[in-house]
């Protein structure tokens, strides 16, 4: 499957239920690799980064985290959802005095050794 198609595929799979005491949405559990939820401590970052063999899907859970993805750079909303193909640059930084999480989920075969960073805080380049 390409990868427009995937994402396409994963998109028009998210299913949302208005309830009496507001909604929820769920998202195709099966595309998924992964699902996980990465804490970022504040001044701190991840990788500029970019994988091979998956997409991401992120949710952002709470204020104060600057995305890059790709040329683009910003500061998210809370609930806000962000698509990532493969191969596109990425990175999430925390700039806020508490730690910001970021609900992630890996779209395609992957595993923790398809990184390739390109800037990182950290020296794992």
């Amino acid at each position: 499957m390409k990868e427009k198609e995937e994402i396409n595929l994963f998109k028009a799979n998210i299913h949302e239920e208005i309830r009496p005491w507001g909604k929820f949405r769920s998202f195709p559990y099966q595309m998924a690799k992964s699902i996980k939820i990465i804490t970022v401590n504040p001044g701190a970052s991840l990788s500029l980064q970019y994988h091979h063999h998956r997409s991401e899907f992120w949710v952002v859970l709470d204020a104060g985290l600057e995305i890059t993805v790709g040329e683009r750079v910003w500061q998210p909303r809370v609930n806000e959802e962000i698509f990532i193909p493969r191969k596109t640059p990425h990175r999430l930084r925390c700039l806020g005095s508490q730690p910001g999480r970021v609900l992630e989920i890996w779209i395609g075969d992957s595993n923790e050794e398809d990184i390739v960073r390109l800037q990182d805080d950290y020296g794992r380049i």
